[in-house]
């Protein structure tokens, strides 16, 4: 079935609630409204209201009361709205993620945080915040890329036992749609995928960014230059395996991010390629991501702020041409 990137989450959660009686859904405005840009549609209408939750305006409280049902052995997903609310539900999420450690083990955390972020047609809430989780053990994120793997990622998320922040991108969410296998059970998080093959210069990319790899790719390719692109799909924990395997076969490799580059989650990718892929580089680790600035509102400034195709190809280039 032909879906969109919105149509494929809700799918998800959709069979996830069909195939166990303990998932739930709650937010602000997700029953017969639907939930914001569509992001619960037909949810309230096929479950009813004691499993698609109208909550008041109170992320702090909503994230709390999802820890406790979680811990009671309910599976949660919040939709919290936007990635700038994160600040709002921090001390929860944090604790959601320490609670098997604290426990010794013997408690679990299956709750499912959904949020919307990221420049595109909405023209707000653009902020892209994942990386304030990054440091916090037990915590998993998400950000897929394509319908396929919104759907796949959703349902793993849901039945796994930690913590998951699912990143959902607002310029992909309603950006044409693509063939959807319903199927289960789901692939699990962690992999990333090989979106495009090449032999000159790794990109390794998560959700809108990956998409302007694969153009910025094409670009690259009329030039003679082969560029492997590398879709994470989970930021953490990310694939190491497959971008060391990678960064092995090219020498050289361009880390792209949509949030600024101080404290951001490819810091760690840098990090870990530097420490242990260091004999195969044939040029720095490259990074490009927006400057150090808030996350402009006006249209010229988006543009101007997030790395698009042409400043993706331009950097991969350098990096294929780049010589000791």
């Amino acid at each position: 079935m032909r879906m969109t990137f919105q149509q494929a989450v809700v799918a998800a959660i959709e069979d996830e609630m069909e195939a166990d009686a303990g998932v739930f859904v709650m937010g602000q405005d997700i029953g017969r409204f639907g939930g914001p840009l569509r992001s619960n549609a037909g949810l309230f209408e096929r479950f009813g209201a004691e499993r698609v939750i109208d909550m008041p305006m109170s992320e702090g409280t909503m994230a709390g009361l999802a820890v406790g049902a979680a811990l009671q052995g309910k599976r949660p997903v919040l939709d919290l709205m936007f990635g700038e609310f994160l600040a709002l539900v921090m001390q929860q999420f944090l604790d959601a993620g320490a609670m098997h450690y604290y426990s010794g083990g013997a408690a679990r955390v299956p709750f499912v945080l959904r949020v919307k972020y990221g420049i595109g047609p909405f023209h707000g809430h653009a902020y892209d915040h994942h990386s304030w989780l990054m440091g916090v053990p037990g915590v998993k994120i998400a950000a897929p890329s394509t319908p396929q793997d919104a759907y796949d990622t959703m349902r793993a998320a849901v039945r796994d036992d930690n913590p998951v922040l699912f990143l959902e991108h607002m310029a992909l969410y309603h950006a044409g749609r693509a063939e959807v296998e319903r199927r289960a059970p789901p692939l699990p998080l962690g992999p990333a995928v090989r979106a495009r093959e090449g032999a000159d210069v790794t990109v390794v990319a998560s959700a809108l960014m990956t998409k302007r790899a694969l153009k910025a790719a094409e670009t690259l390719d009329a030039e003679g230059i082969e560029a492997e692109v590398i879709d994470l799909r989970t930021i953490a924990p990310w694939d190491e395996e497959a971008v060391l395997a990678s960064v092995h076969r090219t020498g050289r490799v361009l880390l792209l991010s949509e949030a600024i580059s101080t404290g951001a989650s490819i810091n760690d990718v840098a990090a870990t390629i530097a420490e242990k892929a260091f004999d195969a580089l044939e040029a720095p680790v490259a990074r490009l991501a927006p400057p150090p600035i808030p996350t402009p509102f006006a249209r010229e400034l988006e543009r101007a702020y997030l790395p698009d195709e042409t400043r993706i190809a331009a950097a991969a280039r350098a990096l294929a041409r780049w010589t000791a």
